[in-house]
């Protein structure tokens, strides 16, 4: 058992580091706490996105434009990283609003293609700011 281990611990000592690459469209404003995407390897994150304009920093009124903004702000994550959203395999999906679901799912799917992504929706009190909906989603080449 000891020599198992310690043949372990020697593999992933020799393991080489994993490079993470800055994925920051121009579009994007600069100085923000976070990475708008990074790309590790083959394999995409893209951090949870609101539905905000990115010069105006305001949501659209209607819901489903909403949902359209948030899922055109990755859109240029995804793009910046020579991807499209068919190399997503997982997307979180946070609504304030449950009762938006179906409305939420109407514009989702027309931005994911079958086979869709693994998919999460939670329910969430709020969001940092007056947003309804925050979308992140992992992608691989």
């Amino acid at each position: 058992m000891r020599k198992l281990l310690l043949v372990c611990l020697l593999s992933a000592l020799c393991l080489p580091a994993v490079e993470k690459k800055l994925i920051h469209p121009k579009e994007f404003p600069k100085g923000a706490p976070y990475s708008p995407g990074l790309l590790v390897g083959d394999t995409l994150y893209v951090s949870g996105m609101v539905g905000m304009d990115l010069k105006t920093r305001k949501a659209p009124e209607e819901f489903e434009a909403e949902v359209r903004k948030c899922l055109d702000n990755i859109a240029l994550v995804v793009k910046e990283a020579g991807m499209t959203f068919d190399n997503a395999v997982s997307v979180q999906v946070y609504l304030t609003d449950v009762s938006l679901f179906q409305r939420m799912n109407a514009v989702y799917i027309t931005y994911f293609k079958e086979p869709r992504p693994t998919r999460t929706t939670v329910g969430v009190k709020e969001l940092a700011g007056p947003y309804r909906i925050e979308i992140t989603v992992t992608l691989r080449k």
